[in-house]
């Protein structure tokens, strides 16, 4: 064969490829022109006969390729009718939430689109939302108990129309989504920004609502948060959020780097308010909830977990006394077990497990000018059976937890407390052991807070239990000491001036205080304690307080601080000035006698 043969063969194979090109080119122009008002006509009886008339869609316009299978919808809206949903309510056929959606463009990719249309099968590769606004609203509604299903699935809607709906992945892409409760009196508004969500293996068949592996007709939805920040109402704090993702086959939902920064330091923070208000800093490296019940929580806004993991974390709480206590306000009410009553939805977590969890609690005395502190270093434990729902309370109605720390970074303190879930009055016991613990390290808090300092001190063990409620603790407590002495810190205590401290530090420990247990030939002492806590006073403050009333009357002098650390240090005052007394008065009579 000739060059010039092959030339023209090639050239005939060309013009014919050209010609077939163009042919199907003009007939993709034909039938998408064709099928576009076909389609939108389906698409919008889809979505209305689909949700039993709930919803309407609406679009701009509709692009089509019939080569690629490629589909786009312009400026769409998704919006219920709520006239619809009010008669689906009172027939209790109404969906638990209900979405308004308006985007610019959804974008289809490889549907087959003549399998849908000769087959009535929908096979779809991917559907992409890029940049929706999202409204998620619940509503609450009430559901036929009857044992005879009169409600159609998802699919006895759509099947009439198609045999089957396959979509291998739905993407959601930086979503503004809010989530609003309509069951409130003000509704109440939850606004998320950038949030991403994956759905994967959508499948809509005759068989697919019976498939325990799928959770809502897919193997898969994910959501993932990510660069969150903000700042609160209030323009207090300053609020930020690494990650949240979250994975219905894998149960889980996990939230990396929260913070809740203070946007002032500690004393400015405090002189904002008229009244004494609690300065948070949190910073969370992790929370995880594993085991999540995402079918419940989708459904009926209950959240089932088998756990939540929370650590490594600081935490920081910070009080001045500097402003009056709010008038009325009772902190008894956020006692952990009282506040998870008050939980918007009903909640059961089996296992709560804190790890590596740093605490720290501060206090500004105006007496001293100083900040006191005390800390809890590699707080770590669990805590079981910590719900509120009334079904998981009927059959136990006690959450325990089992606690250790570092006290000051350098005690062995192990706490155990058992909640009463269900006693209106707030009960509680709890009992634990400090080990071996240089009193020195007490300090901190001590110096500014108690206005003395403690010189020595060697600590054994604190063995101690108590029971309690909403306003008091009794209990007994056991501490074995040795070396104890302390320095008394308060200016013009005794109305003699400052040259008196020294003396008085002299007598507090030489008359006063006690500064071993046992002492020599004599049994350890033991306390029982009894201590009733003012509205003002936090849970943990009723706790460590009860505790701290036993050391007193062990060691025979309050050597931590008090509501009123002046005051304190003027009692003592007082009682060794009764105690001179006394002995002066002793030191006469046996003269008395002598002569």
């Amino acid at each position: 064969m000739t060059a010039q043969h092959r030339t023209k063969i090639w050239a005939w194979i060309g013009s014919i490829s050209g010609i077939l090109i163009l042919i199907v080119a003009f007939g993709a122009m034909f039938l998408s022109a064709r099928w576009k008002p076909i389609l939108t006509e389906k698409i919008k009886a889809g979505v209305y006969n689909g949700s039993r008339h709930l919803y309407r869609i609406d679009f701009k316009s509709i692009n089509l390729n019939v080569i690629t299978g490629s589909l786009a919808l312009r400026d769409v809206t998704l919006i219920p009718d709520t006239s619809v949903f009010d008669s689906l309510r009172k027939k209790q056929l109404a969906p638990v939430h209900t979405f308004e959606l308006k985007l610019k463009k959804l974008q289809i990719t490889r549907a087959g689109i003549l399998t849908a249309y000769f087959k009535k099968q929908i096979n779809v590769n991917e559907i992409l939302l890029q940049q929706p606004s999202i409204n998620m609203f619940f509503n609450k509604v009430a559901r036929k108990t009857d044992t005879i299903k009169d409600e159609k699935s998802l699919y006895d809607l759509v099947s009439k129309t198609f045999k089957s709906v396959h979509v291998k992945s739905i993407k959601i892409v930086d979503a503004d989504f809010d989530y609003i409760n309509k069951t409130t009196p003000k509704k109440n508004k939850k606004s998320i920004k950038h949030l991403d969500i994956n759905v994967n293996d959508f499948l809509l068949d005759s068989l697919s609502s019976n498939d325990i592996t799928r959770f809502c007709y897919t193997k898969e939805i994910s959501f993932q948060l990510a660069g969150y920040k903000s700042v609160t109402k209030d323009k207090m704090y300053s609020m930020r959020v690494d990650t949240i993702k979250g994975s219905t086959s894998s149960k889980k939902i996990t939230v990396k780097g929260f913070k809740l920064t203070p946007l002032y330091d500690k004393l400015t923070f405090a002189r904002k308010y008229n009244l004494q208000k609690d300065r948070y800093n949190f910073a969370f490296e992790k929370i995880e909830f594993n085991g999540v019940d995402f079918l419940s929580l989708n459904t009926d806004q209950k959240l089932h977990a088998k756990s939540l993991n929370i650590g490594p974390a600081n935490v920081e709480v910070f009080m001045s006394r500097e402003s009056p206590s709010p008038p009325g306000f009772d902190k008894g009410q956020n006692y952990p077990h009282m506040a998870l009553k008050r939980l918007g939805m009903p909640a059961l977590i089996d296992t709560v497990k804190l790890m590596n969890v740093n605490v720290n609690y501060s206090e500004f005395n105006p007496a001293s000018k100083k900040i006191g502190s005390v800390d809890f270093k590699a707080l770590s434990g669990t805590i079981l059976n910590v719900t509120n729902d009334s079904l998981q309370l009927a059959k136990k109605n006690h959450a325990v937890a089992d606690l250790h720390s570092l006290l000051m970074g350098t005690g062995k303190l192990n706490v155990k407390i058992d909640f009463n879930l269900t006693d209106k009055n707030g009960a509680f016991t709890y009992s634990g052991r400090l080990d071996r613990f240089d009193m020195k390290s007490l300090n901190p808090l001590s110096k500014a807070l108690g206005l003395i300092e403690i010189e020595s001190g060697d600590i054994q063990h604190i063995d101690f239990r108590a029971n309690g409620n909403l306003r008091s603790a009794t209990g007994s407590v056991k501490m074995l000491y040795t070396n104890l002495k302390v320095k008394l810190l308060s200016d013009n205590i005794d109305g003699e001036g400052t040259k008196k401290k020294g003396f008085l530090s002299f007598l507090a420990n030489t008359i006063l205080i006690k500064d071993e247990n046992p002492q020599k030939g004599e049994k350890p002492r033991t306390a029982s304690i009894t201590n009733t806590r003012i509205n003002s006073a936090s849970f943990f403050n009723l706790m460590w307080k009860t505790v701290f009333v036993g050391i007193k009357d062990i060691v025979g002098v309050s050597i931590v601080p008090e509501k009123n650390p002046v005051k304190q240090q003027k009692v003592i005052a007082k009682k060794i000035r009764e105690q001179k007394r006394a002995d002066r008065k002793a030191a006469r009579k046996a003269r008395k006698e002598k002569n």
